[in-house]
Formats: structure tokens, sequence, C-alpha cells
């Protein structure tokens, strides 16, 4: 039997195109720092393909806000 719904990463990747015109009105520093969010998206697929949610916007923010802080959590121990 086949799937009902996208995999997780045809998901996003979806949602990532969807937001190609936010993507181009942004200025070019602010264009490179949300591809880097995106690289987190991709980065954490296997785990946004393990949620139950059916929204994969979700498992895209969880991801970005990961990373976050990830790097907060660096800063503050670099500082000390």
């Amino acid at each position: 039997m086949g799937r009902t719904s996208p995999t997780y990463r045809r998901a996003s990747e979806r949602v990532i195109q969807e937001w190609r015109g936010f993507r181009r009105a942004l200025g070019p520093e602010d264009r490179e720092a949300f591809d880097r969010l995106l690289e987190h998206v991709r980065d954490h697929a296997a785990a946004g393909s393990s949620c139950d949610s059916p929204d994969p916007v979700e498992s895209m923010l969880i991801s970005m806000l990961l990373e976050h802080e990830k790097e907060l959590r660096r800063l503050r121990r670099d500082e000390g």
C-alpha cells in the first residue's frame, strides 16, 4: 500500500519552495541567515520524519530553534 502523505523531506522542501517569495524580498544579509536556517531544517530531516505532526512547519521551526539553542550554549560557554 502506498503512502497517504508525502515524506517529511518532500513536505519540508515544498514549504521551502513556498517561502521563495519571502526569501527574494530579503536583503543579502538576511537572505544568507535565512538560508542557514533552512540548512538546519535539512540537517534535522530524520528527526522531522519521526514527528507525528501533519504540518511539517512545526518540525521545521523546532529544527531552527534547536540550532539556535545550541549556538547560545556555545556562546555562553565561551564567555565563561
